[in-house]
This record gives C-alpha cells, sequence and structure tokens, in this order.
C-alpha cells in the first residue's frame, strides 16, 4: 500500500499541519479522527486495515487529517466565541487549504467519515458542502453543538449544528436536492455510552425523514458499543454494501 505523509503550513491556522494519505487511486475519503485524536489514530485503531481490499483495489485512498478539538470542542474552560472561530478557520483550513491540495481534478468529490466527534464533523463538512462531498459515512456521533457548548449559541455554532440548521433549511434550498443525490450513511450501536449519540442519531433519522432526503440509518444492537472494536466492524460492512468488491 502507497502511504505518504505531509506537513506544511496554514495560513487559516497559522500553524504547520499535518496529514496522512493511504492509497494513491480511487475514490478520495477524508477521515476524521474522534475527539481530541491526531491523524495518525485512523490508522493505529485499526481502521484502515478495515479499508486496505478497497485501497489495494485501487478503489479508495483515504486522506487522514489533523484536528484541533482541544483547542475548540473540548475546551469547556476557553472563551466560546474563540473555540468557535478557531473551529470555523480549522473548517476553512480542510475547506481552502487542503481540498484543493489533495484533489486529483478540478471538480472532483470526497467522501468523508468519522466516529464520534469525528461522525459530527463528518456530517457538518458534508451538509455545509454537499457540492465537495457526494458520500457520508458517520458512526455514533452527537450531531449538534449543545453538549459541547452549553448554554451559549451564536451564528458559528449554528453553522456547525448539522440538527439545527437542517431542521430548519427550507425543502427547496439548492443544498436540499444536492444531498438527495448523494449517499449518506449513518450507523451506530444500542450497548455501551451510546446513549445520548443515540438520542441525536434518531433525531438525524427523523428531521431527513421529514425533509424527503434518503439516508441509511444502520442502527446495530445492544451488543455494539461506542468503540473502535465496533467501528471497525461497522465501516466494513459499510463499504460491503455501498461498494462491493
Amino acid at each position: 500500500m502507497d502511504v505518504q505523509y505531509h506537513k506544511w503550513y496554514s495560513h487559516n491556522l497559522n500553524r504547520d499541519m499535518e496529514y496522512k494519505v493511504y492509497g494513491d487511486r480511487g475514490h478520495g475519503m477524508i477521515a476524521f479522527p474522534s475527539q481530541d485524536g491526531r491523524f495518525f489514530d485512523y490508522a493505529e485503531r485499526g481502521m484502515i486495515h478495515q479499508l486496505t481490499p478497497w485501497i489495494e483495489a485501487g478503489k479508495l485512498r483515504v486522506i487522514c487529517v489533523d484536528g484541533i478539538d482541544w483547542e475548540t470542542w473540548s475546551n469547556m474552560g476557553g472563551d466560546c466565541r474563540w473555540r468557535i472561530e478557531q473551529h470555523e478557520r480549522w473548517f476553512h483550513y480542510i475547506i481552502d487549504e487542503l481540498m484543493p491540495n489533495i484533489r486529483y481534478w478540478e471538480d472532483e468529490t470526497f467522501m468523508v467519515t468519522g466516529c464520534s466527534l469525528g461522525a459530527l464533523h463528518a456530517a457538518n463538512f458534508f451538509f455545509r458542502r454537499p457540492d465537495i462531498f457526494d458520500t457520508l459515512i458517520a458512526m455514533s456521533g452527537l450531531y449538534h453543538t449543545r453538549d459541547s457548548f452549553p448554554y451559549y449559541s451564536d451564528d458559528l455554532t449554528y453553522a456547525n449544528s448539522p440538527q439545527d440548521f437542517l431542521r430548519n433549511m427550507p425543502e427547496d434550498h439548492p443544498w436540499m436536492d444536492m444531498y438527495r443525490h448523494r449517499r449518506i450513511v449513518v450507523t451506530i450501536g444500542q450497548g455501551r455510552w451510546e446513549d445520548i449519540t443515540l438520542d441525536s442519531t434518531r433525531e438525524l433519522d427523523t428531521i431527513l425523514c421529514q425533509k424527503h432526503v434518503p439516508a441509511w440509518f444502520d442502527y446495530w444492537g445492544h451488543d455494539s458499543d461506542h468503540d473502535w472494536p465496533w467501528w471497525q466492524k461497522q465501516i466494513y460492512h459499510v463499504m460491503c454494501n455501498i461498494d462491493p468488491l
């Protein structure tokens, strides 16, 4: 498997940012780390191993990006406005700096995935920019900002809270038709540590149904926990269904 490591300066974040690419051909997939995770976690936690058949077949290349959750979503004692502004700078680093650098052609679209808080990031990027992302695979996520920004809301927390902006989005909004022609997969277990994420997933399921946006919500059993061994099984199961080898 071809593996590339990259590190270069982000003007949005005023620092060097790192990422790894697994594979050199096929459909691009952006993989976000889980809460406070790093760009190397997706491989170290066994997720790249589960995707290896598609990578080695030349059908998939996975771009594992770095996060800054410890400054934003996890920084509960920090100034809320600065935290969400910093998140927005990271959002624009991904969209305006990273994406043009990893595209093979100008209008190439990408899959996006993540687990736990990474699922929120994946969903947020997908629903904010369905012109760039054609497939969402979100696992065990919370799809709103309320847990990380309790008792605080503003224009940016709203813009980064898919449950909220989707609930209020008119059905004739141009993004709605685009959603209907994209692939949306949201998977979650019903075991340990999934209670809060399960409620959020069901709410997102209801919202998309009400908006007539097709999506596959895959609810696993009560033995399926909020943990990497289950996310490994889920990503493999999803890929087998949406892109059989």
